[in-house]
């Protein structure tokens, strides 16, 4: 027991579980304890002046009892002070089974002689509680039992051993009580035992639940992150619940609708300003990038462009190669979107002029600024990007490509919006862009009044070029100045969100470091609120709902009165929940069942039919082992007749059917009830006891303890010990629900009582009239009358257990309550996870996303990957053009994007089958769709064999533009429209990357992208137009090409170019004619 003063350990999780979690369940108990004790020391004075005695008579009993209620009251008044005494709640619970231990053995030397079986009920009743209603470890626990029994026995054997021979055999009544006390502290020890066990799971339950919360909070903010980098917060709301329904429906598939389309998310805009810039002279100076370098130099560019936007007030809509477009006014209307997109325009100029004069380098800014109404949103599955749509969007378009270099080029509706805020000049007519032609609208060139100061300061020119040396690649200089910028990398956000906490995870060490025992739950809790982070703060929320105090408040998971889930699919859950322990339930109340047997047979004058009805209730106990412990038979059993292998699977049976469980459970529990009053039917009928009769001699009492023809009378006091144990076997059955538990209590009091009390309520007497005969007007004190020290014992018990099964239905449901949040955390963070996913591979490739996330991930490089053989595809529908139209019939536009939508989207589901897995989608640009194979391939070939193999993914993007002309035929059967595709192929060398802070976007660049885009551009419809290479390529996988001869290209100048031997509208065969 000197470990219930020893010094604390530093804070531990072990410590924290102990002082914390283990008083906030037994704290209650405590003040319970006391409260029982008062109360049974309350009606032990009530009894006795209800059946007449005389108090005053009884000096000794009345002092004992008295300074008994003085001494447990302060006790009670102590505990209640917790708050301040915490600290002491280990000594002061020694103190209080000490206070039990004492009033024990003044209990027995007052009231009457003392016998072998005084207050062994009440020693019985204090070795239980002390494992289960004090906080004590289970090692003080055992100590503080094994020396109250050992005090009962020693006591009574010094005291009653000179006893003279006319006294009942002492050694059988001693070996009873020490089996008594045996049991009671393995009962004892096995109801703390599980409890431990049950709340130290429940402990840990709750941490892995505030892990798992806390891993699901960080999944949330990564895919809110990860949303809002991909689309506007108005728009991410509406297409979060798309994925979510999209999950919970399969990966990959969508939900059912009402209707056959795909779910449109565009909205039209008015009142907002457009602007496109273009990077002059990029493309040659990318070609004599590094991978590392045009990566990098893209990132620094870009990155600073979403700095101006952002200052500016405008939103980036995409990046196509080294072409950037935002608008202003979107998601919010804005009164000055124009001043902010000029504004940013020339901005734009002026970085541009800024690196150019820093390093020489021969590169401009060609701008364009049209102001109107747009249609924004996404379409298509995957690889969604933000885009605007309309006429006003094509013009914008055109104005940069009909601009001027250095400039910001705008038209008549943009000028107007100005409202003079800027000086302008005409646009010059010739050369124009032929859209700009055909439209006939006057355009301006905005007049920057800061261009010609910042001429005159950079006409030094190429600084960084002077300083670094003449030999210095263009490329290279570039890249120096544009580290200076110090734009963010893609995803550098995530990095700074708190990685997911495992489930293994310590307790916060902030909170542990922070707790000291003496602080109260409340006190702690306050100051701690204001000293902990958020995490640990939540810590101890969590902790704090596990306070068994909980149980008598408003809940909104537990019917304060009846610990019934509110939900009633959650009360039936419970309550069908499997029960592996319930096998160690029914092993334990058989040793109760072997104490009461062991006891009868010492106590009694042992008569066969009473050993014969034990005979047959310990077979049955046997059977019902047989039957729980059955699965632990399976190798023997397998071994023998194949007509027994059915045995194994009756303890699953067990486990696993509530209506078997109590049916069994109920049955153990009565059996031991039973058997532990059989005793008493082998005593006679009537009412006869030969002590009380007037002409008895003295010498009859000295030679007899026994009644003619039946028990002796000291097993009477022995039976109600056993029907205490009775009491104790109910308590075992931790699990079982606490109205079955109540009414078992119940109808065992009412019998206990109506036996003791009632119908043989004259054996008693008569033991009583053995133990006095000389005086037989008077009276024992109450404590010293069998059937009273009975019944009061009996009520005891009654509450005690009743609190106790009330506790355990309490941190039952409890645990039971947090495994199934655990579980539903879990699902929900795994939804999360898989959310995420979908989220990262519908910016990146599946094979670039785990680049950017996990707890390892630091986002201190930029992606960057060069491939020897990509295949590049742009498939674009040409009449759709012709076909979008803006009027009040289609909703200013809005009805032809929900047809571009579902040819996106049908192009999009072709990306799910197996055979195109290794088909990457990059983007669409209008109604042109951009993919690649070959990316998810090993870089850098050395041999010739490698090479071509790296090759051979040209078939599947063949099979994969067939594929898209084939989804656009259905398209056109159902909506009636002809609608033909133009495709373009090129393979080659490729720089694949993520740029972008902001909105983080893949991409890849390169000769091969550039030429492939051409030969869509200048293809025929209904065919696919390759390069010389490409065919080549082809034609060594089996596919036949057709020369359509030279063309000139954009860029490139003269090309041979090829087209493949495939018709994508099914009409016939391909046309001999090569225009």
């Amino acid at each position: 027991m000197a470990r219930l003063c020893s010094p604390r350990q530093p804070p531990s999780e072990d410590l924290f579980y102990e002082t914390y979690y283990s008083l906030s369940q037994q704290y209650p108990l405590l003040l319970l304890l006391l409260v029982i004790v008062l109360g049974a020391l309350l009606a032990l004075l009530a009894v006795a002046w209800a059946s007449g005695r005389d108090l005053a008579s009884d000096p000794g009993f009345l002092t004992t009892v008295l300074c008994a209620l003085g001494g447990f009251s302060l006790l009670l008044g102590l505990a209640s002070r917790e708050q301040r005494l915490q600290l002491w709640t280990r000594p002061l619970s020694g103190l209080v089974w000490a206070a039990l231990l004492a009033l024990g053995h003044g209990f027995l030397f007052t009231g009457g002689l003392v016998s072998a079986w005084d207050q062994v009920s009440f020693f019985l009743f204090v070795i239980f509680t002390v494992y289960s209603m004090l906080p004590l470890s289970m090692r003080d626990a055992a100590a503080a039992g094994l020396a109250s029994s050992l005090s009962h026995l020693l006591v009574l054997g010094l005291y009653l051993g000179p006893q003279p021979d006319s006294r009942p055999a002492l050694l059988p009544q001693l070996a009873a009580n020490a089996v008594l006390f045996l049991c009671g502290n393995v009962a004892g020890a096995y109801h703390k035992a599980l409890m431990e066990r049950a709340l130290r799971a429940t402990f840990r339950e709750a941490l892995s639940s505030l892990h798992s919360r806390r891993r699901l909070d960080t999944e949330k903010k990564h895919q809110e992150h990860l949303l809002l980098s991909i689309l506007p917060a108005y728009l991410a709301r509406e297409m979060k619940a798309e994925i979510m329904a999209r999950l919970q429906a399969g990966q990959g598939s969508r939900p059912e609708s009402t209707n056959n389309f795909h779910s449109l998310y565009v909205k039209r805009h008015q009142g907002v300003s457009v602007l496109y810039a273009d990077i002059v002279g990029f493309t040659r100076l990318a070609s004599e990038c590094s991978p590392k370098e045009l990566v990098l130099m893209l990132n620094e560019l870009f990155g600073k462009f979403d700095q101006i936007a952002k200052e500016h007030e405008c939103t980036r809509i995409k990046i196509l190669g080294d072409c950037y477009y935002c608008v202003s006014g979107l998601p919010l209307s804005l009164p000055d979107h124009a001043i902010n997109c000029v504004r940013m325009g020339l901005d734009m100029c002026r970085a541009i002029r800024k690196l150019r004069a820093a390093t020489g380098v021969d590169v401009n800014m060609r701008v364009g600024v049209h102001s109107g109404s747009v249609l924004c949103g996404v379409i298509g599955l995957q690889k969604w990007q933000y885009d605007v749509w309309s006429h006003d969007v094509t013009l914008a378009n055109h104005m940069e490509a009909g601009g001027v270099p250095g400039r910001v080029h705008i038209t008549g509706a943009t000028l107007a919006l100005l409202a003079g805020a800027y000086a302008v000049e005409d646009a010059a007519v010739e050369p124009r862009d032929p859209y700009l032609r055909e439209l006939g609208e006057p355009t301006y060139l905005v007049i920057d009044p800061r261009a010609q100061e910042e001429d005159k300061v950079g006409t030094a020119g190429g600084l960084l070029s002077s300083l670094e040396g003449p030999k210095m690649r263009p490329s290279l200089l570039m890249t120096r100045y544009l580290e200076s910028w110090g734009a963010a990398k893609p995803f550098a956000h995530l990095s700074h969100i708190e990685s997911p906490v495992s489930t293994s995870t310590p307790l916060p060490e902030k909170a542990l470091a922070s707790f000291s025992p003496q602080w109260s739950l409340d006190r702690s809790r306050t100051r701690l609120d204001d000293d902990l982070d958020t995490g640990d703060a939540k810590f101890f929320q969590v902790i704090e709902q596990l306070n068994s105090q909980k149980q008598w408040k408003q809940s909104k998971d537990f019917n304060p009165l009846t610990l019934y889930f509110r939900e009633k699919e959650m009360e039936k859950e419970y309550r069908l929940s499997a029960l592996p322990a319930f096998k160690y339930y029914t092993a334990c109340t058989f040793l109760v069942f072997l104490s009461n047997f062991i006891i009868q047979m010492l106590v009694t004058n042992r008569p066969p039919a009473l050993a014969v009805i034990y005979s047959i209730t310990f077979l049955l106990f046997l059977l019902l082992l047989l039957v729980c412990f059955s699965d632990h038979l399976m190798r023997c059993v397998l071994k023998g007749p194949k007509m027994l292998h059915w045995l194994p699977t009756l303890s699953g049976l067990v486990a696993t059917r509530p209506g078997l469980r109590v049916a069994l459970g109920t049955a153990t529990i009565l059996l031991v009830f039973a058997m532990a009053i059989t005793s008493l039917f082998f005593s006679p009928a009537a009412s006869n006891c030969p002590f009380r009769a007037p002409n008895v001699s003295s010498t009859a009492h000295n030679l007899s303890w026994e009644l003619p023809g039946s028990l002796p009378l000291v097993s009477i006091p022995y039976s109600m010990h056993c029907c205490v144990l009775g009491f104790l076997s109910c308590s075992l059955f931790l699990h079982m629900s606490f109205e079955l538990k109540l009414t078992l209590l119940v109808l065992w009091l009412g019998a206990s009582c109506s036996l003791f009390l009632h119908s043989h309520a004259w054996l008693s007497d008569c033991l009583v009239a053995r133990l006095y005969p000389r005086t037989p007007d008077s009276r024992p004190g109450v404590l010293k009358e069998p059937k009273l020290v009975g019944a009061i014992s009996f009520f005891i018990f009654f509450f005690t257990l009743l609190v106790l099964a009330r506790q355990n239905e309490y941190y039952c449901r409890l645990d039971f309550l947090w495994k199934k949040k655990l579980r539903q955390e879990q699902e929900e963070t795994e939804t999360m996870e898989n959310l995420t996913r979908l989220l990262l591979e519908n910016v990146l490739p599946a094979h670039v996303a785990p680049q950017f996330i996990g707890q390892n991930r630091r986002n201190e490089d930029l992606y960057h990957q060069s491939y020897e053989c990509v295949c590049v595809l742009f498939a674009s529908v040409p009449d759709f053009k012709e076909f979008y139209s803006e009027s009040d019939i289609n909703h200013e536009g809005l009805e032809c994007l929900r047809l571009l939508n579902e040819i996106i989207a049908d192009f999009d589901e072709l990306l799910s089958k197996p055979k195109f897995s290794g088909v990457e989608k990059i983007k669409t640009i209008g109604s042109t769709y951009m993919a690649a194979t070959g990316l998810n391939a090993t870089s850098g070939q050395d041999t010739q064999q490698d090479a071509e193999r790296s090759c051979s993914h040209l078939g599947t993007m063949v099979e994969f533009a067939v594929a898209l002309g084939s989804k656009l035929d259905v398209i056109n059967k159902h909506s009636f429209n002809n609608f033909r595709l133009r495709v373009g192929l090129n393979h080659g060398p490729v720089v694949a990357g993520v740029i972008g802070a902001q909105k983080p976007q893949y991409d890849i660049w390169g000769n091969t992208v550039n030429v492939a885009s051409r030969m869509e551009s200048t293809g025929v419809l209904g065919k696919i137009q390759v390069t010389e290479e490409t065919a080549r390529a082809l034609q060594s996988l089996g596919y036949t090409c057709y020369i359509r001869g030279v063309i000139k290209v954009k860029g490139k100048g003269q090309l041979c170019t090829y087209f493949l031997n495939t018709d994508l509208t099914r009409i016939g065969p391909p046309s001999a004619t090569l225009g």
